[in-house]
Parts: structure tokens; sequence; C-alpha cells
């Protein structure tokens, strides 16, 4: 059951369960799209996390009392909406190549061996499914994709990494990520991916946003070392 409740005195949080689904995803996704398109004039901004919303609004030019207003019947009308066409917005699916293992994938071997099965196939496992974008966190570009299939999900790193380099592709429990940039890190490093997970200098700052679909795809050296010149011109 989703509840509004409040946050601060300029903003109300949304909540859409407890648990992450790709049905609650979609729903946050809708809401978003909507607000924005709808009441960008009383919005300063939008924050998804993988079951709620935090909405930060404007208080010289609405109450928390009229965004909530606002909220529960953007809410219903939502609602309705999907009930009578049975689809959600579609959202873009982006591939992201990888180079996995190596001095890259410095814990693909530990996951392999866990999980009682090759290196090659913890890959073939990882990059043979879609990941749903949950929430985007952390880091700017960070996104928090699920879920891992349950025989390659592993437990954060007991000790955590000082550095963990832009583009590792890493696994925590069931969720994968690509690291935007350089920087701490616990969860366990599978690959790199040479695409820019963020970009403050133009926009789309991001390639991937919350509701998107990202599938991983296994390179070669060759291929990343084409692409990351290829970005590079």
């Amino acid at each position: 059951m989703i509840s509004i409740n409040d946050a601060s005195e300029n903003s109300i949080i949304v909540y859409f369960g407890s648990e992450t689904s790709d049905s609650i995803s979609n729903q946050i996704n809708a809401f978003c799209i909507h607000m924005k398109t709808n009441y960008q004039t009383y919005i300063i901004d939008l924050i998804s996390s993988y079951a709620s919303v935090l909405l930060i609004f404007d208080v010289p030019n609405i109450s928390h009392s009229e965004i909530k207003r606002i909220v529960r019947a953007s809410l219903a009308k939502l609602e309705k909406s999907s009930k009578k066409s049975g689809v959600s917005e579609e959202k873009q699916v982006i591939t992201l190549p990888v180079l996995y293992g190596g001095e890259n994938g410095p814990d693909l071997s530990t996951i392999a061996k866990n999980a009682g099965i090759s290196e090659r196939e913890v890959i073939s496992i990882h990059e043979s499914k879609p990941y749903l974008v949950y929430a985007i966190g952390f880091a700017p570009g960070f996104a928090y994709l699920g879920e891992v299939d349950p025989k390659i999900a592993t437990p954060r790193l007991e000790t955590p990494r000082q550095t963990v380099p832009k583009g590792a592709v890493a696994i925590a429990d069931r969720q994968t990520a690509v690291y935007p940039a350089e920087s701490p890190g616990g969860w366990n490093i599978i690959g790199i991916c040479p695409i820019p997970m963020f970009n403050s200098l133009s926009p789309p700052y991001m390639p991937v946003s919350v509701g998107d679909t990202v599938k991983f795809e296994s390179i070669d050296e060759n291929q990343f070392d084409k692409i990351q010149e290829k970005l590079l011109k």
C-alpha cells in the first residue's frame, strides 16, 4: 500500500512498498515522469530509491497539504490509467560491453569457486539476463541493477577496497553495478566497462535512468581498446 509521509519542511516521501520489485520500479518511474511533466513549477527535485521517492518542493509556491493532495490525485490517476491500459511506459534497453576477468576482474575466480562453476560460466550467467535499474545513488551515475542470478550472488567484501577503478563491473548480493568513477568500494569486481556511466560536461549525463533495462555483453581486449579509442575522438 502506498503511503505519503512528511520528510522535512519542504519535502515528502512517497512509499510504494517495502520490497524491491519490477512492479514497484515501474510505478515509481511512471510517478516521477507524471510529476515532472505536470507539476514542474512546484518541484525542485525527485529522488528515487528502490521502493520510494523523495519529493522536494518549492515551499513559497505550494504547501505540504497541497502537494500531498496533488500526489494523491496523481497516484489515483496513474493507477486508473494502468488498469485501463494494462501496460506501463516503455523504457530503453541499454547494452553495456564488459571485459571480464583477468586483472580487471580480481573477484571473478572467487565467485566461481564459491558457486562451484567455472569463470566462463559465471560470465555467461551474468550476461545472460536483463537487469532493471532500481535506483541511482551512492555516487552520480551509480546504478543499482537487479537481480543477479542466485547462483552467482555474492556478499560484499568483508574489507572494502580503498580504490575501485572507474568502470569496474561488480556484484554485491543480488545486485550488480558499474562504478562510475574511481572510489572506495566493497563489491566483488568481475570486469570493466569502457562506457562512461556519468558525464558532467554534456547531457544526457548518464546513459541509464531508473526503470531502464541493462544488458551486459562480453568483449575482448581488442574490442575494449577500440571502444575507448572511439570515445576519445
